[in-house]
């Protein structure tokens, strides 16, 4: 009975084995047709290949090509939205009065690509803690600011150069 039960396990792993390598290969023909597809839609610019999707009739639904276009639109959405994020940080820690120690007062920048967002601080001594949200436009505020506030924002500003406000940068 122990033999009879071993060849069944032994069809049944040969089964699957054929059926993974049937997988795999589907997998490996739908690759390589994606891969030329991306590489073409890569190879074309941007705005040659707007004007060839409206000159194209759309692809049939479902087919590589149409899915293709269609995650291209999206990617494009999404960078879009994440330009009005606010993913900069900085953060700074001081002592805001002479009898603590310990920089347990902070201020902290979040802005967007283009430098709008918010400023928070938070004002600690022996008997309370104080907190204020600033409102920031293109990285200046209609509110005053305290030093350490402008210091914030100032680390946002020089590392902005090269990425923050520049509608290329992905």
């Amino acid at each position: 009975m122990s033999s009879t039960l071993a060849g069944a396990f032994g069809i049944a792993a040969l089964f699957v084995a054929v059926l993974a390598l049937v997988f795999a290969v589907q997998a490996l023909r739908a690759q390589s047709g994606t891969a030329k597809a991306v590489t073409e839609l890569a190879a074309t610019p941007e705005p040659q290949q707007q004007a060839q999707a409206q000159a194209q009739p759309e692809a049939k639904p479902g087919t590589v090509k149409s899915e293709l276009r269609r995650l291209s639109r999206e990617l494009e959405e999404a960078r879009t939205e994440l330009r009005e994020t606010l993913q900069h940080l900085a953060v700074v820690r001081y002592d805001a009065y002479g009898e603590m120690s310990g920089r347990l007062s902070w201020s902290m920048a979040l802005l967007d690509d283009n430098g709008d967002g918010v400023v928070l601080t938070s004002i600690n001594s022996r008997n309370d803690a104080r907190s204020y949200a600033k409102e920031v436009k293109a990285f200046e505020s209609d509110a005053k600011l305290s030093p350490e506030e402008e210091e914030a924002i100032d680390t946002l500003r020089k590392e902005a150069s090269p990425t923050l406000g520049n509608p290329d940068h992905q």
